[in-house]
């Protein structure tokens, strides 16, 4: 097996430049390239609480244009020397992450968890175990250090 196409999930918190550090080590190691990817959350389900869809659209608009210009940055400061293409996509960021890696035909995933327990598990899930059990390829997660989630 060889790496050649690498996703790396980005949240653009702070983890975020643990995860991106560890997909460029591989992308170096490998000569891979990689796509980076950011899942702006859908807006659809706040359409009944007398929103307008227009402002709702216009919201996702700003989410997405900031999300673009954040990740050029982060592009620069974190995978230089190495081939990225980065994606801005609207939706449920596991669903996403796992139709790129399809479409793309990718190696290997990359993403942070965010070390959830508890009750905040149970109400929020997590991402990255829904992608770590439906994706068809490996998928390599890092966890944050605790004095990357404190607060």
């Amino acid at each position: 097996m060889s790496l050649k196409k690498i996703i790396c999930a980005l949240d653009l918190a702070d983890h975020s430049k643990v995860v991106a550090a560890h997909a460029a080590m591989l992308a170096k190691l490998s000569g891979a390239s990689i796509i980076a990817v950011y899942a702006a959350p859908t807006m659809t389900q706040y359409t009944g609480f007398h929103v307008p869809p227009n402002t709702i659209d216009d919201f996702v608009g700003e989410i997405v244009t900031g999300a673009g210009k954040a990740m050029e940055e982060f592009i620069a400061e974190h995978f230089e020397g190495i081939a990225v293409t980065s994606e801005v996509v609207i939706g449920y960021a596991a669903e996403e992450i796992l139709a790129i890696s399809d479409r793309e035909e990718a190696s290997l995933i990359v993403m942070g968890t965010h070390g959830r327990s508890g009750i905040d598990r149970i109400l929020f899930g997590s991402v990255a175990e829904k992608v770590v059990k439906n994706s068809k390829i490996p998928v390599m997660t890092i966890r944050p250090k605790d004095e990357e989630t404190a607060e």
